[in-house]
């Protein structure tokens, strides 16, 4: 059994090593001493082979955990500023609403993602949904664009939309997130993108292995006084008085502009969130993955050496009874 598994790790790491000929070992003063080469022979190699596969793994092993610690920092960071940020834009969507349903002609989706990987399918779950709500809002007399915050999300959606890319933000995280940078960004997507619907697709935060794709909806001011007038949803917009110099609709330009930064500013924390989260999950799973291939390896390791000892001791045994033969 020791010789079937010395020929089955041979044949498993054949293709990784090129054993020498033996002529190799015959004495000449331009060759090399053995002792510079090292050992020769495809056992030795095979688990030289496997050695330095399961320290490549004890490697990556760490990293994985580290960067599982890392993210549980972040995460712990940015998940206090995202429940704070809860209260600015509930108070928005009780007076104005949430309306994903509204016909509109233009529609921007504002897709936001990460610019780092290997967190999850987070960024892979806002490009659906920004190409769905895309294809939703499409039509002869609609037009649909793209604001992508995020290197993920770019990478994706500039394959097959690049002429619906309107704005590409990306290095969000570079700087600690707060009110004032989202403010300033959301200021610029509104100077550069003429709207009807503003639907921003993000992930929602709701534990370190769960998260929620969710979509709001932000109005434009004509849109809203619209739907106040045809007496839907926001039908109770005209019950409130207005108080100053202001006119309606400069009142609601303003409401418009301030819900859409505090809905950004929401989004991105949530979504930052969600990363995090979905990296500490990935990182842990990746962890676990190469103790399981360490496990492997060492057992592959040690019935190598094995049945190297054993083909060993086979060969003196042999040697010596035909000496004395």
């Amino acid at each position: 059994m020791a010789l079937a598994a010395l020929r089955r790790e041979g044949r498993r790491f054949a293709p990784m090593i090129s054993p020498r000929p033996i002529t190799a070992l015959r004495s000449s003063p331009l060759a090399p001493s053995l002792e510079d080469e090292g050992p020769i022979g495809v056992r030795y190699i095979s688990t030289q082979v496997v050695r330095n596969r399961m320290k490549s793994v004890k490697n990556i092993q760490k990293i994985t955990k580290a960067m599982k610690m890392v993210a549980a920092s972040k995460l712990r960071a940015i998940q206090t500023k995202a429940e704070n940020s809860r209260g600015l834009w509930q108070p928005f969507t009780a007076l104005l609403g949430d309306l994903p349903s509204a016909d509109v002609k233009k529609n921007v989706v504002v897709t936001i993602s990460s610019d780092k990987g290997l967190c999850g399918g987070i960024n892979s779950t806002s490009v659906k949904i920004s190409k769905g709500l895309h294809k939703l809002n499409s039509g002869p007399e609609k037009e649909t664009k793209y604001v992508i915050l995020g290197e993920k999300a770019k990478a994706q959606l500039i394959r097959d939309s690049k002429k619906d890319i309107e704005l590409i933000i990306t290095e969000l995280q570079k700087n600690p997130l707060n009110y004032t940078q989202v403010s300033v960004l959301a200021d610029e997507i509104l100077k550069n993108v003429e709207y009807d619907a503003l639907r921003i697709v993000f992930n929602k935060f709701h534990s370190v292995v769960s998260f929620v794709p969710t979509v709001s909806t932000v109005l434009s001011p004509e849109i809203v006084e619209r739907e106040a007038e045809s007496g839907g949803k926001l039908g109770d917009l005209d019950s409130y008085e207005v108080e100053g110099g202001e006119t309606k609709g400069e009142i609601l330009q303003n409401l418009a502009e301030f819900q859409f930064s505090c809905v950004m500013f929401n989004a991105v924390l949530e979504n930052a969130c969600s990363e995090q989260g979905a990296r500490m999950s990935a990182m842990d799973s990746s962890s676990r993955n190469a103790g399981d291939m360490l496990d492997r390896l060492t057992l592959t390791y040690n019935r190598t050496r094995q049945a190297s000892i054993t083909t060993e001791l086979i060969e003196i045994i042999s040697g010596a009874s035909a000496l004395e033969g």
